[in-house]
């Protein structure tokens, strides 16, 4: 997840420099990520053993790869990043079953964004065979994944489903 920037430019609203994605969106992408992923499972075309899902965003993604694929194992690792608003200290909050990650050999590690790339940089410490997979990626945070759908700029701000709602909104240019 990245924080909209608070030096953003006055004359310019959030939608103006934003990414929005639908659910349909979503799915088609995180569609489209397993189909890249399922030629890179390990041992040259073998299966993957499991799916951990980066909480909160990688949940649905990971779901979605994890159908596409017909992998069952599924776990999540939770890593806080951000405190009202702001990026602070790492903290993992849940990790996954530690038997069955190992060193990560065969695990696909799924997030929806990577965008500095401090959280798959801690993931990729504690598990460092996995294959790390997102939907989305920033400039910046590209180095930490091995495979992802959609690059967008560093400045975007990418609106996800699950925060938004369906409302009326009023034009930004004004009407006459």
């Amino acid at each position: 997840m990245s924080v909209p920037p608070s030096t953003s430019r006055p004359d310019r609203l959030p939608h103006e420099r934003g990414f929005h994605v639908s659910w349909d969106q979503l799915h088609r992408d995180a569609r489209a990520l397993a189909w890249r992923l399922q030629d890179k499972a390990p041992q040259g075309g073998g299966e993957w053993r499991a799916v951990v899902a980066i909480t909160r965003g990688g949940m649905v993604p990971a779901m979605i790869v994890a159908r596409e694929l017909d992998i069952r194992t599924i776990d999540t690792i939770s890593v806080k990043s951000y405190r009202k608003g702001e990026q602070g200290e790492l903290q993992v909050l849940k990790a996954p079953d530690a038997g069955m990650m190992g060193d990560g050999e065969g695990v696909l590690i799924v997030d929806d964004l990577v965008d500095s790339g401090r959280t798959l940089e801690l993931v990729r410490k504690l598990y460092p065979r996995a294959h790390f997979a997102t939907v989305y990626a920033k400039p910046k945070g590209q180095p930490m994944t091995q495979t992802y759908i959609t690059e967008v700029s560093q400045d975007t701000w990418i609106f996800f489903p699950w925060d938004l709602a369906l409302q009326y909104v009023e034009p930004y240019r004004g009407s006459d």
